[in-house]
């Protein structure tokens, strides 16, 4: 009974030959396990949040997000929030810890980690980050409406990544990868953008907090500390700090993201040696401690994201769809929007000037030594750059710190919606017709670290 396997010997439900095994289990595993998973639940949401803005139970909607939440701890108050406003800065903040883990992983054993491998992407989200910013900016040089030049930036990658997904063997592996790449460098330059341009007046005694907290965090992590519990907690204490600080509360997440352990604590050759020398009866203390070394073998990037992923997935992201994506769309705000140069800013920005940017900068790049991924051709690599063109979630979430007028923010919210559905459209349409049906099969990640290492 002894070795590598014997905690997982017994038979899961799922795995199973029962009839809900086979006909309802494992489809629904399979089909979570997905990239398409969690972009459909994201369009329900946004699609109810619209029904539900534009019915007769429209103002309890706008009432409901706006219900304000106020704690007192002893005699203090704590941050007054909407509902809105604690998903906007609360929850967000959990799902940008999930996006600073998948950057992290990225940076140490990822695809980041080769410098030729991550270049190309790299140039190719830069081009895919200014050129729309400046489309933006052609619309909207100066007044209040100025402030948005951020919200064509942002690439939304389960929307990105599920389009592509959807099209299945007539994508080559390596688009999807290098989708994937450029969407996280894509994140690198939002977050940056929020933290610099996005954030209010400051208060340098809760930032000093946070930066001193942010510090201990570190500190521990060099001396070992393997307690997640104690990381929750300092990490609480930390959003609470910067949110108080003015800087935007979501930053926080990011950064303890960043410190994240991407390396095992434990080799994880001397953990299955430990393992493989369980006696054949072992204890109940020496199956714990096996368990133990195995937990600890594998980096705490990979874990805490394996641990959150779906929950803010198919939990946090689709809340924040249905808190923020419910514009009346009013006669008078629809001709509103199509004569708005907000809107229009935002359509162009990310329906013409994502691809355009995307491809003339790794054309130029391919004029200086680069070349496109083995299996990928330039009207494939446009398709993508359409795929690009789907903010949705970054967008709609950088708007709401680029407006304080509520009507601009809609103006901006319906180019988005606009802007995300043209532009997968248009991924879905050059995608399907330069690919051929069954050309390219899923690679294992032997290949794609084959890839990057050449």
């Amino acid at each position: 009974m002894a070795g590598p396997n014997y905690l997982f010997q017994r038979e899961t439900f799922a795995g199973g030959d029962r009839w809900l095994a086979r006909f309802v289990a494992r489809p629904i595993l399979n089909f979570v396990h997905r990239e398409v998973a969690s972009s459909a639940l994201l369009l329900v949401a946004a699609t109810t949040a619209l029904i539900w803005a534009n019915s007769p139970w429209s103002q309890g909607y706008f009432d409901f997000w706006h219900t304000h939440i106020d704690l007192t701890v002893g005699g203090y108050h704590v941050h007054p929030l909407t509902l809105e406003a604690l998903v906007n800065d609360g929850l967000m903040a959990l799902f940008f810890f999930v996006v600073g883990l998948e950057i992290k992983r990225e940076l140490v054993t990822g695809y980041l980690s080769s410098v030729r491998a991550a270049t190309l992407p790299a140039i190719a989200a830069v081009g895919g980050m200014v050129v729309p910013a400046l489309f933006y900016v052609v619309f909207n040089p100066s007044g209040p409406a100025s402030s948005g030049w951020g919200i064509p930036m942002a690439t939304d990658i389960a929307f990105a990544v599920g389009v592509v997904a959807l099209l299945g063997s007539r994508v080559p592996p390596i688009l999807k990868l290098f989708l994937l790449t450029l969407a996280i460098v894509d994140d690198i330059g939002a977050i940056a953008v929020i933290a610099i341009f996005y954030t209010g007046d400051l208060d340098f005694m809760w930032l000093a907090i946070a930066v001193m907290l942010t510090v201990l965090v570190r500190t521990l992590a060099l001396m070992k500390v393997w307690a997640l519990e104690v990381y929750w907690l300092i990490g609480l204490v930390i959003w609470y700090a910067t949110l108080e600080s003015g800087v935007h509360a979501t930053i926080a997440g990011v950064v303890l993201g960043l410190l994240t352990p991407a390396k095992p604590l434990l080799d994880r050759a001397q953990a299955q040696n430990m393992v493989d020398d369980l006696p054949d009866d072992p204890s109940v203390e020496q199956v714990h401690q096996a368990s133990f070394l195995v937990q600890e073998s594998v980096p705490v990037t990979e874990r805490l994201e394996s641990m959150l992923h779906p929950f803010t997935a198919f939990l946090i992201v689709p809340i924040f769809a249905l808190a923020n994506a419910g514009i009346p769309l009013s006669e008078e705000t629809l001709t509103d929007a199509a004569g708005s140069p907000v809107t229009w800013g935002v359509i162009l920005g990310l329906v013409v000037g994502k691809p355009l940017g995307i491809a003339v900068f790794t054309w130029v790049a391919t004029r200086f030594g680069f070349d496109l991924p083995e299996g990928m051709n330039w009207p494939q690599f446009v398709g993508m750059g359409f795929a690009a063109g789907i903010g949705f979630t970054v967008s709609i979430f950088i708007t709401g710190l680029a407006f304080d007028d509520a009507g601009i923010s809609d103006l901006a919210k319906i180019g988005i919606l606009v802007a995300s559905g043209a532009a997968g459209g248009a991924a879905l349409a050059l995608l399907w017709f330069s690919g051929k049906r069954g050309a390219h099969t899923e690679v294992p990640p032997e290949e794609y670290e084959r890839h990057a290492e050449s």
